[in-house]
């Protein structure tokens, strides 16, 4: 799991935030053990993608279809990452295609790793 912190911290090095100065990492763990590694990039319209997206993009356009756990940092650009950060709403909705119950999403708050379930964070979820 601590790699996983790890990874993620390294993706933050790549954000291409400079709307929002705000540098997140994520990194997807499939069931087979490869982690794939993913940024927030921005651009000048609306059409910014999360670090979450990116990581399963990735993945995806691979052909990995299971994955186990993703763990999510973020903070202002050059600062540590220590403040939780969950994914957005319409990263919830779209991790939510691809993922099973047993699925975690991991961040941290200070030194303490938090892990929620999908359903705990998209209760009422859009899946056929």
């Amino acid at each position: 799991m601590e790699d996983d912190f790890e990874v993620a911290e390294k993706a933050r090095e790549y954000s291409c935030s400079p709307y929002s100065h705000f540098a997140v990492g994520a990194a997807l763990r499939a069931k087979n053990g490869k982690v794939y590694m993913g940024c927030n990039i921005e651009n000048n319209g609306i059409q910014a993608i999360c670090a979450e997206r990116t990581a399963f993009a990735k993945a995806l356009s691979e052909g990995e279809r299971e994955f186990e756990s993703i763990t999510i940092l973020g903070a202002p650009a050059g600062e540590k990452a220590i403040n939780e950060c969950v994914p957005c709403g319409y990263c919830r909705q779209f991790m939510n295609e691809y993922v099973d119950d047993k699925f975690k999403i991991y961040t941290r708050q200070g030194e303490e790793i938090k892990a929620y379930a999908m359903k705990d964070l998209l209760p009422h979820s859009f899946k056929f």
